[in-house]
This record gives structure tokens, sequence and C-alpha cells, in this order.
């Protein structure tokens, strides 16, 4: 499973999903709202947040990876 998760437009919402996944792991109704819950699995994972704009182009990235 990878630890990076993606905020991307679906339609009039917003998704969060997992690197890899071709499923959302949760739609929102805000952006806001999606970014919240994918940082918090990025932080879990010690992973990365990837944050698209709505015309789906990488905007922002957040890495929560841990120090070795």
């Amino acid at each position: 499973m990878d630890k990076n998760q993606h905020i991307v437009p679906r339609g009039a919402r917003w998704a969060v999903r997992g690197a890899g996944n071709r499923r959302a792991t949760r739609l929102f109704d805000t952006k806001s709202k999606a970014v919240a819950h994918g940082r918090e699995i990025a932080r879990r994972r010690g992973g990365e947040l990837v944050i698209h704009g709505a015309d789906g182009r990488i905007r922002a990235k957040r890495s929560y990876g841990r120090a070795p």
C-alpha cells in the first residue's frame, strides 16, 4: 500500500485517493475537508500529501515522511 495521498477533483466533489488506487478512499463536498482528511492519512502513514487543482494539475505537495 502506497503512503502518498492525492486530493483530486471528482465531478463537483473532491476525492482523497491513495497513490496507485483507481477508487477514492472518500469523497467530500469541499476541497478543504478533503485536504484535512488526506493530511491525517499521510501523517499516520508517514507519506506525502499531493493536492491537485480543479484542472487536475498538481498545485502543492506536503511531506510527512518519518526521518530514519
